[in-house]
């Protein structure tokens, strides 16, 4: 065998043996000329007077009626249809129906990440926000028609579905239960990162195509990660987003209590998160309640909080340690 144009590397000699034996048989049996059709796989192959050694054959159509590879010219479907005594039949022509379209479309990888991200994000901004409104619904969606349009194409089980639906769940339990980054958002992760990878490729997958679906899930992940930190630090500061991410009832314990300061708190004046801060909730500093926003953390109730930030009516802390507050 002879190297391809610029280098490139031919077909190793088994398989190219294989396909000349295939076209070779098929040949055959439909009684054409064997030897071109070894000539057209294999530029080893030479023909007298068609083809010398060193390249593959190619027939223009008058060659390949000459030489006994076809027998008729067709310059369309009547003429086809003529030839193989089928005149004046009925020709129906399949089109893809609308959802088959909608499924192509959802199932495209740029769609398919796009829904992912903006999924995981709806989730991850509804499990720091309290109350489950906006986010969570779009999120919930996109995620619905992600493995619906891959339940279709038979790539998604629910195999795919419980680890998916487990990551979410560890997840949430990591952010309400036990706040900070442990073993169940560890587990979650993984798992959540598992079902999605999984879901996007099917049985007999190979390594390559697995690995990028990996790193398609990835970078989704990666997106909706940081989309939901831009929001949660815009959000507040938009009346529809204030009124979303405070929409919940705070509990008995907070609920008593002075009325917040007339003049708001100052900068640099310390206190205590009297809920949990998703990134907003209630602060009691100077003996007020005060609706406040973390700066993009979050802040389990009875922490330690510092005003970092006073921009009209948004008050934003951070944490801080217990023993750095004023009396």
């Amino acid at each position: 065998m002879h190297a391809g144009p610029e280098g490139a590397e031919p077909a190793g000699e088994k398989a190219t043996s294989y396909v000349r034996k295939e076209f070779r048989s098929t040949a055959e049996r439909r009684g054409r000329p064997p030897e071109l059709a070894e000539a057209m796989v294999d530029e080893d192959v030479a023909v007298e007077g068609v083809v010398g050694p060193g390249k593959l054959l190619t027939l223009t159509t008058a060659e390949a009626l000459a030489l006994g590879v076809a027998d008729a010219q067709a310059d369309g479907m009547d003429a086809v249809l003529a030839r193989l005594g089928l005149a004046g039949a009925e020709i129906r022509h399949l089109s893809p129906s609308w959802a088959e379209r909608v499924l192509r479309f959802l199932t495209t990888p740029v769609v398919s990440s796009l829904l992912l991200s903006l999924g995981m994000m709806g989730l991850l901004i509804e499990l720091r926000t309290p109350g489950f409104g906006v986010p969570g619904l779009v999120g919930g969606a996109c995620l619905v028609l992600f493995f619906w349009a891959h339940w279709l194409l038979a790539l998604v089980g629910w195999e795919e579905i419980a680890l998916a639906v487990a990551g979410v769940l560890l997840l949430a339990l990591e952010v309400f239960v036990i706040p900070g980054f442990g073993v169940a958002g560890v587990l979650g992760t993984v798992a959540l990162l598992a079902g999605l990878s999984m879901s996007l490729v099917g049985a007999g997958v190979t390594l390559e195509r697995a690995l990028e679906a990996v790193a398609q899930v990835t970078l989704s992940i990666a997106l909706a990660l940081a989309g939901m930190l831009i929001a949660l630090r815009f959000l507040p500061r938009l009346p529809f987003g204030r009124r979303l991410v405070l929409s919940t009832s705070l509990g008995a314990g907070v609920a008593g209590g002075p009325p917040a300061q007339a003049s708001g708190p100052l900068v640099g004046e310390r206190g205590v998160a009297a809920s949990p801060l998703r990134p907003a909730g209630i602060a009691r500093i100077g003996g007020a309640r005060i609706d406040v926003v973390s700066e993009a953390e979050y802040v389990a109730a009875g922490e330690a909080v510092e005003v970092i930030r006073v921009e009209g009516n948004r008050v934003v802390v951070r944490r801080t340690e217990a023993q750095e507050m004023g009396g």
